[in-house]
């Protein structure tokens, strides 16, 4: 099996129900960004730290699932969909490390260790991705819980990029106005 086919040479690509829309499309765009935002936590993967590393590897396969939730138009009851587990599970795991650092003040400059900064770089393409997500949702239907997931998700990795800096010993950085 090769892994091109030029059905997509016309700027056209298929939906999981086969529909073929423009590569353009606010469907597109989102799953893309989704995409984009996956293969960007890859880059981070290992950090050192154990515990990041087994939760950045549940939230790439999450991402998965958001995708695969996105390009479907018309999904079945078994269809992969992100569910409410798949936001407490971020939010479960945003709690435990808010034991571990110092409550917030005020905002924090998006840099540190090498690891700590890609974490922020990857909140700020999360959020890009549910912008997109939100732009689909104004023109059709889709799985809200995709929408607060990449919500959730983006204050989580923020979460992780603080927990990343202190365990590396980087001070974080308040911006001055």
């Amino acid at each position: 099996m090769t892994i091109y086919t030029g059905r997509g040479d016309d700027g056209q690509t298929d939906l999981r129900n086969m529909t073929r829309v423009s590569k353009t499309s606010a469907r597109i765009e989102a799953y893309g960004t989704v995409d984009e935002l996956n293969a960007l936590i890859g880059t981070i993967r290992p950090t050192g730290y154990d515990d990041v590393d087994e939760q950045l590897r549940t939230v790439q396969n999450h991402l998965h699932v958001v995708q695969a939730d996105f390009a479907n138009p018309d999904p079945d009851d078994d269809d992969p969909a992100v569910r409410a587990e798949h936001v407490e599970t971020i939010e479960g795991w945003i709690d435990a490390y808010d034991e571990e650092l110092e409550p917030l003040t005020s905002f924090i400059l998006p840099t540190g260790s090498e690891h700590g900064a890609a974490l922020h770089h990857a909140r700020t393409v999360c959020r890009r991705a549910e912008r997109r997500a939100v732009a689909l949702a104004s023109e059709e239907q889709i799985n809200e819980q995709a929408v607060q997931y990449l919500n959730r998700l983006s204050d989580g990795l923020f979460t992780f990029g603080r927990v990343v800096n202190k365990r590396d010993g980087e001070p974080e950085d308040s911006p001055q106005y």
